[in-house]
């Protein structure tokens, strides 16, 4: 079953991981080991999270890369659904 208006990862990340361990935007990217403007880009939701991005935060911050990237689905299901009746095709069952 979908979850009902999920959070962007980016979200998820400022507010349970960087937040509560007082990390800043550049602490947390140097040791992700990814750019400043990365990150950022993903803490705003312009960015999702890859699948090399989610091996990266599991490493960093915990959870299966798994999880990661199944925040990043459900988000994006979830915005698809939101504009699914524009979408039309041709039935071919």
């Amino acid at each position: 079953m979908a979850m009902h208006n999920p959070p962007h990862p980016g979200e998820v990340i400022r507010e349970l991981c960087l937040e509560p361990l007082g990390l800043t935007v550049t602490e947390a990217a140097k040791g992700l080991g990814i750019s400043r403007k990365t990150l950022s880009a993903i803490l705003n939701g312009r960015f999702g999270i890859s699948p090399e991005m989610a091996i990266r935060l599991s490493k960093g911050f915990g959870g299966s890369a798994e999880s990661w990237l199944i925040q990043q689905i459900q988000y994006d299901l979830w915005q698809a659904l939101q504009k699914e009746s524009e979408i039309k095709v041709k039935t071919f069952a």
